[in-house]
């Protein structure tokens, strides 16, 4: 029997003699032990906080990003053991690559998006900065930092990995510890994954600990600068946010619970569409797949009045060929719910529904499991409900039965299908399958306010589309309501979780020395050498070129337009441009000004910079005509390690008139050898 132990405070403690069992899904089985109830839970926050915190705090976010990519690939390596662990849990292969590959993907993600979209420092900037003043010598800027406390991480059992590391990666990438608390029924499996990535030697010490059993008083002794993120059902996500403690220190509370998510049948997407066929599909998939035992699994069923008995037959066919069976067969297609517990409360779960609603698949006394005995594990049947008046029904849109249960209904219209929708009062996904634009923007207004995610998908998409029930590292995973009101992942926004957001104010020099990132108005660098000529590791922040004026000819501006095709009529009808109100007359092309301008400033010998990658936030400001001249100021603004050969750096470029006035503005991006 397996003993499932604690990491606390560096140390690896076994489970105490109060430990609770845990049976295996598929035979009942008694296969491990977890729970200590002796911990030092002060001694857990105080090696987070004074151990583990200052030494990820002592990481950039791109060295951050590396350990997290070093970390996925590890486990990668060692994925077949979690999935062996995995199978007592009641899941398939299947549900296996879901959760570890799932979850080893979405670090690397995170690992992707801390390389490409955060600096290589401390201090994350939120937004360009703003001027104060009537100069511009004083200025205010948002920034973002870590907390300075630990995350305290409650997890469901139905993704002992995924769920513990969709988490674990933003908030390790934003400089917090974390100690991780998953459920005990496949706690076995998440402390598995915690010895991997502790032996890997990857994470700093106090990075990261493991309770196997309760948090006892730990949700007692967090502070301002701690935060707490759960997922599991509304009635422990209240017991939990209604802390005393919590409240008192406004300790940040984030909650992804319960929700009935639904999918809707497009009114177009009627028998023998691809769409409807993609529809039958996609609840099948949803309501099978890890034994309906997925926060975003569909409920509710919303189909035209119309389609309801196309749709149940369809349903009931492909239902009927799912196999179910030990998971550890190949030919199985779904296994056992968790626990014989988690049985129970399905069954009842399902019985209120059923007392608004017919069961038109699945009899729990009638169905057959291939390589196990149905009664010692926690098999259950697809079952499917059809409630003929969703309108005054209460249970259908109110009670989860966390397991293969869903019930379809009908609508009458497309606001009968949103007001049905929105019944759910909040879910963390609704889908809806259409090949009509006009359908897909009424249900977003009326109903994107009630819902984490819309997902959409038809014979376009379908190739492609992940599926109603997968939550993505790039997007938004929470909902409104009933759904917790919380959220997480959605890229870098999930990094902001654990992140103080603060607004810094002062001078262009203050705001420079803080972010690392050139302010104009900030003191410029003037005595050197061309930066062009310059390595990556010998320019610094403020370096400026700024370079002789050119005169532009009315001869240039008509060369530039034969020569390219642009005879827009503002660069050759001087008559015509004078009516615009935007121009005095004929005027340069903005792209000959570019042009223009990087002859100004290029240094044109072989030297560190390689190649011009980008351009961004241009901006013209003011025209110029004929007779005009342009000079540029080339400023360095930020550096970016990219690689091991080079970096990026990002130059504040400014054009300027004759008259000293701003006549266009961009940040131009290049290649630069170190």
């Amino acid at each position: 029997m397996l003993d499932v132990q604690s990491f606390a405070a560096g140390q690896w403690l076994p489970s105490s003699a109060g430990a609770r069992n845990i049976a295996s899904a598929i035979t009942g089985e008694v296969i491990a032990q977890a729970g200590n109830d002796a911990l030092d839970v002060q001694a857990m926050l105080g090696y987070a906080r004074d151990v583990g915190g200052p030494a990820l705090r002592k990481l950039t976010f791109h060295d951050r990003a590396r350990m997290l990519k070093a970390v996925a690939l590890y486990l990668m390596e060692r994925k077949q053991v979690l999935y062996d662990l995995s199978y007592d849990t009641g899941a398939t292969l299947s549900d296996h690559k879901i959760d570890v590959d799932g979850g080893i993907g979405t670090m690397m993600v995170f690992a992707s998006k801390g390389r490409r979209e955060m600096p290589d420092g401390h201090v994350f900037l939120d937004g360009p900065p703003e001027q104060l003043g009537r100069t511009g010598a004083f200025m205010g800027r948002h920034i973002c930092t870590p907390l300075q406390g630990v995350a305290v991480h409650i997890n469901a059992f139905n993704f002992p990995v995924w769920g513990m590391l969709e988490k674990l990666a933003p908030t390790l990438l934003a400089g917090v510890p974390a100690i991780v608390k998953p459920a005990t029924a496949t706690s076995y499996v998440t402390e598995a994954c915690v010895r991997m990535m502790l032996e890997s030697g990857l994470l700093p010490k106090g990075a990261l600990q493991l309770v196997s059993g309760g948090l006892g008083d730990m949700l007692d002794h967090l502070d301002c600068q701690d935060a707490v993120a759960f997922t599991g059902s509304a009635d422990t996500a209240l017991m939990l946010r209604s802390n005393p403690k919590l409240m008192e220190h406004s300790v940040r509370f984030a909650s992804e619970q319960d929700s009935l998510n639904a999918s809707v049948l497009g009114p177009d997407a009627v028998a023998g569409t691809p769409e409807f066929d993609l529809f039958v599909k996609e609840v099948q998939r949803e309501m099978t797949a890890k034994a309906g035992q997925k926060c975003t699994a569909i409920r509710r069923i919303m189909v035209p009045e119309a389609q309801i008995d196309a749709v149940i037959a369809a349903l009931g066919e492909r239902l009927a060929k799912t196999t179910i069976g030990d998971p550890r067969l190949e030919n199985t297609r779904m296994g056992a719910l968790v626990s014989a517990g988690q049985k129970r409360d399905v069954l009842e779960k399902a019985a209120l529904i059923g007392e608004e609603a017919e069961c038109v698949f699945g009899n729990i006394d009638d169905f057959s499991v291939e390589g196990a005995d149905k009664d010692k594990g926690a098999f259950v049947p697809p079952m499917l409900f059809h409630c003929v008046n969703p309108d005054t029904a209460e249970r259908v849109h109110d009670t989860e039965a966390f397991g293969p249960v869903s019930t379809v209904m009908p609508y009458r219209d497309l606001p009968h299908a949103i007001d049905l929708l929105n019944k759910g009062k909040g879910s963390l996904v609704a889908s809806i399958i259409t090949n009509d634009g006009d359908v897909a923007r009424e249900v977003t207004l009326g109903s994107a306010a009630f819902h984490g995610r819309l997902y959409f998908n038809n014979r376009t998409s379908m190739s492609e589309a992940t599926g109603h029930g997968a939550p993505l590292p790039h997007m938004v995973h929470g909902g409104p309501g009933r759904a917790g009101g919380g959220e997480e992942l959605g890229g870098i926004r999930g990094v902001m979780h654990y992140m103080q957001r603060t607004a810094v104010q002062g001078s262009p020099d203050i705001l420079t020395a803080i972010g690392k990132q050139w302010v104009p108005g900030a003191h410029e660098i003037n005595d050197r050498a061309h930066p062009f000529t310059r390595t990556f590791n010998d320019i610094e922040l403020g370096e400026t070129f700024n370079s002789p004026s050119r005169e532009i000819t009315l001869e240039d501006i008509e060369t530039f337009a034969h020569f390219t095709g642009d005879t827009f009529y503002a660069h050759m009808d001087d008559e015509a441009a004078k009516a615009n109100p935007f121009f005095p007359g004929r005027v340069a092309h903005g792209y000959l000004l570019l042009s223009f301008a990087a002859g100004l400033f290029v240094q044109p010998d072989p030297g560190p910079v390689l190649a011009n990658t980008g351009l961004d936030n241009l901006r013209f400001m003011a025209p110029v005509a004929a007779g005009d001249s342009i000079r540029v100021r080339l400023t360095v603004k930020h550096k970016t390690p990219r690689n091991d050969e080079y970096g990026e750096v990002r130059w504040h470029v400014t054009l300027y008139n004759q008259n000293d006035e701003v006549a266009a503005e961009y940040e131009l991006l290049t290649m630069n050898a170190y």
